[in-house]
């Protein structure tokens, strides 16, 4: 199993105000929340409708990377996306 980030990107319209984010996803939900836990995220932050991921300011992306997160260009983490959607993950 493994956990997922996307290439950070500025969102200049959204009501973000961070700076850079990305995306974080994982082969289950479980291992996701329980990533997001240990890299000092809440829980409260999951998002579940649409795709299941957290939202990730360059910092928190930072460290998910140095905790073993892999990095996904924008293609590659859409093919992953495709893939879990297939699979119906939970």
């Amino acid at each position: 199993m493994a956990v997922y980030v996307d290439d950070l990107k500025s969102y200049p319209l959204a009501k973000w105000r961070h700076g850079k984010a990305c995306h974080m996803i994982a082969d289950t939900i479980a291992e996701l929340k329980n990533f997001a836990i240990s890299i000092g995220m809440r829980d409260e932050w999951f998002q579940p409708k649409s795709s299941p991921h957290f939202d990730l300011t360059e910092e928190l992306r930072t460290k998910a990377v140095a905790a073993g997160a892999i990095e996904l260009n924008r293609r590659e983490f859409v093919i992953k996306l495709q893939e879990l959607r297939a699979r119906n993950w939970s």
